[in-house]
C-alpha cells in the first residue's frame, strides 16, 4: 500500500519529464521571476468601501507640523517665526490664502493680523525711572515694566497675571490681545515666555496644539479620555454624506472622524444626529398623544378617553361627539353602533390622521426597541469581555494550553462587541431608508449578521470546561460574524458612494 507521498514522487516522475521540465525552465526564466516578485511586492491589499486613509499624530508630531509651516513661511516673508505663527493662526493655517492676500497687501494682512507694521524686536524687561503702572498704580525706581511695539507699558507682574489669566481661566493662547483696552496688537510667544512660569508656559503650547489641531479641516484629536493623540483623515465635510469615516487611534478608540462620535457605521454622521435627538426630545412623547388622543372637533382641545363609551363630552366646551367616527352624537340617533357618519369629511380625516400618527409610532418603537436591545447587549457583552480573561485563565489551568492557545476567546468578544455596535446603528439606517429593492437586500445582510452573532453570544454563555471542546467551533464561528459584518458595510458604503440609497429625509 502505497503513501499519499509515494503517489506524488510517482505522479512527478510520470507526468513531468526532463524536456518539459526545460520548457517550463524556458519559459519563466530569471528575469520573468523577478519581474514576478517585484509585482507581487508591490501589489497592496485593496481599501475597501468603508475604509478610509488616516494616521495618528502625537503632540510632538502636531508642534514639529506647525514648526515646518512656520519656518517655510518665515523664510518666505523674511518675518520672525513669532510674526509667521500668528499670521498663520489669524487664517486658520490656510498657507496658500495667507500668501496670496499677503502678497496683495502685506500692511493690511499684518494690521488685521495683530501685528502691526512695526519689526519685530527681541522683548525686554526695563525700568523706568518715574513710570507708574495703569493697572496696580505701583511706581518706583527699581519696578521692571513691559511693554510691546504698541507701546502700552505695564509692570511686569500685572503683565505676567493678566497672561496667565488668560491662559489659565479662559484658556486663550492664540489671539491673547495686549492688555490696553481697545488695542488689537497680539503678544508673542516670546513675550508669553518671557513673563509668565514655566509651567503656565506648558500650557500655552499644549492650547496652540489644540488650535491648530481644531483649525485645521483634515486634524481632529481623539475624544477618548486624557488621549493626547490627533488623527489626520483627509475627508471633507462635504463628503460625509457618502461616507462614514471611522478611524482608530493608537490608544485604541473607534471613532467617527466626522463627527467625534463613536464608530457608528455604516449610518452617516446626519443621520444619527437625527436619530438621537429624535430618541432624546419630546418628539415620540408628541407621537404618542397623537396616537392615543383626539381633538374636539369643535375647540380642538386635545382629549383622551378615559372609558368604554364612545360617547364623549368635551370638558371644555362640552360639545358631544363620537369617538369612533368624530361626527356629532346627536346625529347617530339609535343607530350610532353602525356610526354611519363614519364616512363624513370631518370624521375620515380625523381618523386617518389616527392611523398615521398610530403607525408612525409602532414604525418609530420597532426600530427603536432593537436599536435599544443591541445598545444593551453590547454593554454586556463590555463586562463579559472583562470576565473573559478570567475565563481565559480557568480554561488554561484546567486544559493545559498556552496564553497564545486561549486567545481567540477574546478575539471573539472583540469582533461580537464590534459587530453588536454596527447591528445596532444598522436600526437607525433603516428607519430613513426608503422601502425598494435595495432595501430587501440590506435587512437580508442585516439579518445574516443578528442571527451569527446571536449564534456567537450562545457559545460563550457555555462554562469554561466546555470551552475546549467549542475552540474550532467559536473561531469558525468568529470568523463567520467578522465576514458577515464586512460584506454588510461593504455593500452600505457602496450604496452610499454611489447614491443608490433613498432617504426619508435630507442626507
Amino acid at each position: 500500500m502505497s503513501s499519499d507521498e509515494d503517489m506524488s514522487d510517482r505522479m512527478s516522475e510520470d507526468d513531468y519529464d526532463n524536456d518539459s521540465l526545460g520548457e517550463l525552465d524556458s519559459e519563466f526564466d530569471d528575469d520573468d521571476n523577478d519581474q514576478f516578485l517585484d509585482d507581487v511586492k508591490d501589489e497592496k491589499p485593496q481599501k475597501k468601501a468603508y475604509e478610509v486613509d488616516f494616521k495618528t499624530l502625537s503632540s510632538g508630531e502636531v508642534r514639529a507640523e506647525q514648526v515646518s509651516q512656520v519656518t517655510e513661511l518665515s523664510d518666505l516673508f523674511g518675518l520672525s517665526s513669532e510674526q509667521c505663527g500668528i499670521l498663520l493662526r489669524h487664517f486658520k493655517w490656510q498657507k496658500e490664502r495667507l500668501i496670496e492676500r499677503y502678497m496683495d497687501n502685506m500692511e493690511r494682512v499684518l494690521e488685521e493680523a495683530g501685528l502691526g507694521s512695526e519689526y519685530a524686536i527681541t522683548p525686554v524687561l526695563e525700568k523706568i525711572p518715574g513710570f507708574s503702572c495703569d493697572i496696580c498704580c505701583d511706581e518706583g525706581r527699581r519696578l521692571l515694566t513691559y511693554s510691546m511695539k504698541c507701546d502700552h507699558r505695564y509692570c511686569a507682574n500685572c503683565y505676567r497675571q493678566y497672561l496667565e489669566s488668560k491662559i489659565k481661566d479662559e484658556g486663550e493662547a492664540a489671539r491673547i490681545q495686549c492688555p490696553s483696552e481697545g488695542c488689537t496688537r497680539i503678544v508673542d510667544s516670546k513675550t508669553t515666555k518671557l513673563l509668565i512660569a514655566p509651567e503656565v508656559y506648558k500650557r500655552y503650547e499644549e492650547l496652540l496644539n489644540r488650535t491648530y489641531v481644531d483649525d485645521k479641516q483634515n486634524l481632529r484629536w481623539c475624544p477618548a479620555p486624557e488621549c493626547e493623540f490627533a488623527i489626520d483623515c483627509p475627508v471633507r465635510s462635504t463628503e460625509l454624506h457618502k461616507i462614514v469615516p471611522t478611524v482608530t487611534c493608537n490608544c485604541g478608540n473607534r471613532f467617527c472622524f466626522g463627527c467625534g462620535q463613536s464608530d457608528h457605521q455604516p449610518c452617516p454622521c446626519s443621520l444619527i444626529k437625527k436619530w438621537l435627538k429624535k430618541c432624546e426630545d419630546d418628539s415620540e412623547t408628541s407621537n404618542w398623544i397623537s396616537a392615543h388622543t383626539k381633538e374636539c372637533p369643535k375647540c380642538v382641545s386635545t382629549i383622551e378617553k378615559n372609558g368604554g363609551c364612545n360617547h364623549m363630552t368635551c370638558r371644555k366646551c362640552k360639545h358631544e361627539f363620537c369617538w369612533v367616527c368624530m361626527g356629532p352624537w346627536n346625529e347617530h340617533g339609535t343607530s350610532w353602533y353602525n356610526c354611519n357618519r363614519y364616512e363624513e369629511k370631518s370624521g375620515s380625516e380625523a381618523r386617518d390622521n389616527q392611523a398615521k400618527s398610530r403607525a408612525s409610532l409602532e414604525r418609530y418603537l420597532h426600530y427603536y426597541n432593537r436599536y435599544a436591545n443591541h445598545d444593551h447587549s453590547a454593554k454586556l457583552d463590555k463586562d463579559l469581555f472583562i470576565k473573559t480573561e478570567k475565563k481565559m485563565t480557568m480554561l488554561q489551568s484546567a486544559s493545559g494550553m498556552s496564553w497564545i492557545e486561549v486567545q481567540y476567546l477574546a478575539q471573539a468578544s472583540s469582533v461580537l462587541q464590534q459587530c453588536r455596535q454596527t447591528l445596532k446603528w444598522t436600526y437607525a439606517f433603516a428607519f430613513y431608508l426608503e422601502r425598494n429593492n435595495n432595501t430587501y437586500i440590506f435587512e437580508d445582510n442585516q439579518k445574516d449578521l443578528e442571527m451569527a452573532v446571536e449564534q456567537l453570544s450562545e457559545l460563550f454563555e457555555k462554562p469554561p470546561d466546555q470551552l475546549r471542546e467549542s475552540k474550532k467551533e467559536m473561531m469558525d464561528r468568529t470568523a463567520y460574524v467578522n465576514n458577515r459584518r464586512r460584506i454588510l458595510l461593504e455593500d452600505t458604503a457602496q450604496g452610499l458612494k454611489n447614491e443608490r440609497w433613498a432617504f426619508t429625509v435630507d442626507v
